[in-house]
């Protein structure tokens, strides 16, 4: 385990970037277990599902779009409202800032405190923090699902059900069965589960498999390319935040402190997802939410910069 600096801090190493064509009008944005950004391009213009960090670092996107296409940047859709997604939207000009009604709620409540808290975790995404001008305010919020027309191309925008947070948004192209599923399914990477919703989230997976996709974006990893890669991802993902909340509720029925639960979830998770990318990082964060979900406490509290430090140093020092 880490000392008292977050594991993240320590993650300087540059990304070898992936631009993945996935059909005629689909592509991802990947790095090695970075945040991932996905790219539709229709008839009349081109859609961006989630911005990177920064302005600076959106640039690099924008770079590979116009390899592919030189149609407007019509779109921006937020998968939720986590900085490391939505601080990069100002660099695409787009026409329509998207998210589900509970990402504008978020962004209301805690989206200061979240992007001071992440900043401060994530010093290499947020290498070009000065290039955020603010917050990220959508421009288009919907209620449940919409439908946008790119032409001819038929893009659904939904939100499926609590998880990852609670205003996780998938975006989803029907006739290529594709799906952008944010950070609600990781791929070789730790889900965070620091504003999750755990007993929510499997039935939130069953029905992103409900579409049946044939190639599924997401959150961080690979692009999964094939129906059974997306089982396997969908399946990782629901294994980890199960076990994860099913050592929290042990915990805090045999009564033990935050500490201790920790420990326990660290020795027990380890051996079998010790290896997916930020496990270190998002663990003590995970265990936290965990917890107080396991104990009643049903909405994740927000994150400050000060809580950040408050707990790394109570569960790592």
């Amino acid at each position: 385990m880490s000392g008292a600096a977050f594991a993240s801090r320590g993650d300087l190493e540059e990304k070898t970037v992936s631009f993945t064509r996935l059909g005629d009008r689909a592509w991802a944005y990947t790095a090695e277990g970075d945040p991932n950004t996905g790219v539709v391009v229709g008839d009349d213009g081109v859609m961006v599902i989630d911005t990177q960090a920064t302005p600076a670092m959106a640039e690099d996107v924008i770079r590979r779009i116009r390899g592919v296409t030189g149609k407007p940047i019509r779109h921006v859709v937020l998968s939720h409202y986590h900085a490391v997604r939505v601080l990069g939207a100002s660099a695409y000009g787009a026409e329509h800032i998207i998210a589900s009604r509970g990402t504008w709620d978020l962004i209301v409540e805690r989206g200061r405190q979240d992007m001071d808290s992440e900043i401060q975790r994530f010093p290499r995404l947020f290498r070009g923090v000065e290039t955020v001008p603010g917050l990220t305010w959508p421009t288009l919020v919907f209620e449940g699902a919409m439908t946008l027309w790119m032409g001819g191309l038929e893009v659904r925008v939904a939100h499926l059900g609590r998880g990852h947070t609670k205003g996780d948004t998938v975006v989803w192209l029907p006739e290529d069965r594709i799906l952008f599923s944010g950070d609600l399914v990781e791929s070789g990477a730790t889900p965070y589960a620091g504003d999750a919703y755990l007993a929510d989230w499997p039935a939130t997976l069953d029905a992103i498999e409900a579409l049946e996709p044939a190639t599924l974006v997401p959150g961080r990893g690979d692009a999964l390319t094939t129906p059974e890669r997306v089982r396997d991802g969908v399946a990782g993902t629901r294994a980890f935040v199960t076990d994860l909340l099913n050592v929290a509720k042990d915990g805090v029925a045999k009564g033990r402190d935050l500490k201790r639960v920790f420990d326990d979830a660290h020795a027990a998770m380890t051996p079998k997802y010790g290896d997916w990318v930020i496990y270190e990082h998002c663990m003590p964060f995970d265990v936290s939410r965990a917890f107080d979900e396991a104990g009643g406490v049903r909405d994740p509290r927000i994150w400050t910069a000060e809580r950040d430090l408050d707990m790394w140093r109570a569960l790592q020092g």
